[in-house]
């Protein structure tokens, strides 16, 4: 891991340093006094370079003279247009850049605490592996930064302000672990066996096994993981964060007040059952529990930073096979709702598992806002691309809520039609047999009806669907985020607390 410090703002006499540059080139505090220092060398340099500090731009200088290594300029654009999503885009840019150098120092004189907090957290985002299951690479392949270090002005500010970011940091890096994770390691027994690392932080976690969901009536989650010889899960996970910490009281136990509720899609491999998905690219659908593996994130990031709200996160845990005892196309299944549901499509198993898991959450604990994610359908791709996420909400507040937050981390979100703006699409789902059906007329719509149908399960509960199956994986690398798993959605989520329950 990355080892983040924080150090007074003074310029070193050795090893690599990182310059950042406002738009307009001016160097100004410590990194005139190193111009200075170079005989106007990195003002040349910036000339030369037609380096002018624009955003995205930067210089490289080695052997630059003070006894330095290395110098790195870095553009940060407008100075009142730097944000902390652009600070965390700066402080990827730069680990991405040197990650062949031993350690880092990152001129912050000019940079307000949090600014330079940020810097650090874009660092360590960016500098995510999974080296779980390397055992042949050898060490010249291997990155070698390990230490980042910021000098600031107000370095004891900075390093305070960095501490409730490294439990957020501590989330997505839990959440990348169990979306990387191949599918004979990580089904929903043990999944749901971490779960339990997470009561260290002060979260109450109850596991549901197969016996105690049949017991509660779970009819439409259990039927999707019926045709696999790993048993299903749900977890529930609680945070008692406004109303005092999660401890028995003799009989008595503290129950959560007005909590916001967030519920995870967990196939922990989606073969499509019977209605079997093509063998290209199946080998992707070990990450169908990125919903799942995103709360559980983001419930370590609440409870790792102390946040001051009553939160409860749910994960359906299922694996969906096709064998003799799977569910068939014509089934029909009673979810925990009473509602009966007609299964025309085996491999729409993501919906049965949160249709279940949505009731439970609103009926046991009468959330404010319920919030779902799940990599739900492909036609959301086809959409939106690997751009944005769909947001589909019955609320207006909660859907600006989620869209602000997600535009202040840099994980966008776009809002889809929901009935009853469009009534039509709920009409789709009518079943000829049963309450409902799994999927509508077609292919046109996929993920407008698969939210619609999400929707028969919430009650008029204020809730938000997020499908993120364009964002869970990402195909190369970004400012903060390297190729693989993305732990979309911890991130906004903790912001959405932040901005909306913490003030």
């Amino acid at each position: 891991m990355l080892q983040i410090a924080f150090a007074k703002a003074v310029l070193p006499k050795s090893g690599v340093l990182v310059v950042p540059v406002p738009e307009g080139g001016e160097l100004a505090g410590l990194a005139a006094a190193l111009d200075k220092a170079l005989d106007g060398l990195l003002g040349r340099a910036m000339e030369a370079a037609s380096f002018t500090g624009k955003k995205g731009q930067s210089a490289n200088l080695l052997a630059p003279g003070a006894g330095l290594k290395r110098v790195l300029l870095v553009g940060t654009g407008k100075v009142d247009a730097f944000t902390p999503k652009l600070a965390e885009e700066l402080g990827g840019t730069v680990q991405a850049a040197l990650t062949k150098e031993a350690e880092a120092l990152v001129l912050a004189d000019k940079l307000t605490p949090q600014l330079a907090a940020h810097v650090a957290l874009g660092a360590r985002l960016r500098s995510y592996r999974f080296d779980k299951y390397r055992t042949t690479e050898k060490e010249d392949e291997k990155p070698k930064l390990a230490s980042f270090k910021i000098l600031s002005a107000a370095a004891a500010k900075a390093e305070a302000a960095y501490v409730p970011l490294a439990a957020v940091a501590e989330g997505v890096e839990l959440t990348r672990n169990l979306v990387t994770e191949p599918a004979n390691e990580l089904y929903p027994e043990e999944f749901a066996n971490r779960t339990e690392a997470l009561k260290k932080l002060g979260l109450k976690v109850e596991i549901f096994d197969k016996k105690d969901l049949e017991k509660l009536g779970f009819g439409s989650l259990l039927c999707v993981g019926w045709g696999s010889a790993r048993d299903s899960r749900m977890v529930v996970m609680q945070w008692f964060g406004a109303s005092g910490a999660a401890q028995p009281d003799g009989k008595k136990t503290k129950k959560l007040k007005d909590p916001v509720a967030f519920i995870g899609k967990g196939v922990t491999f989606d073969t499509g059952g019977i209605s079997i998905k093509p063998a290209a690219g199946m080998e992707d659908m070990k990450w169908d529990m990125a919903g799942a593996g995103a709360v559980t994130g983001l419930m370590a990031a609440l409870a790792g930073r102390k946040a001051k709200v009553d939160a409860v996160g749910l994960i359906g845990l299922v694996e969906n096979m096709p064998s003799g005892t799977a569910i068939r196309p014509g089934d029909v299944v009673k979810s925990y709702s009473g509602q009966t549901i007609e299964v025309l499509n085996t491999d729409a198993e993501g919906r049965l598992v949160l249709a279940d898991v949505l009731y439970y959450a609103q009926e046991r604990f009468a959330p404010k806002y319920m919030v779902n994610l799940a990599t739900l359908t492909g036609a959301i791709i086809v959409g939106l691309g690997h751009e944005y996420a769909g947001l589909f909400s019955n609320n207006d507040e909660l859907a600006d809520k989620l869209i602000a937050a997600g535009q202040a981390t840099g994980e966008g979100l776009w809002r889809m039609p929901l009935a009853p703006l469009g009534e039509s699409y709920d009409k789709n789902l009518n079943s000829d047999i049963a309450d409902v059906k799994n999927i509508g007329g077609g292919r046109a719509g996929g993920s407008i009806t698969a939210a619609q149908f999400l929707q028969r399960f919430v009650n008029g509960k204020p809730w938000a669907h997020l499908d993120i199956a364009g964002m869970a994986w990402a195909g190369k690398d970004t400012a903060v985020t390297p190729k693989g798993a993305t732990a979309f959605g911890v991130r906004l989520l903790d912001q959405f607390v932040k901005d909306n329950f913490e003030k």
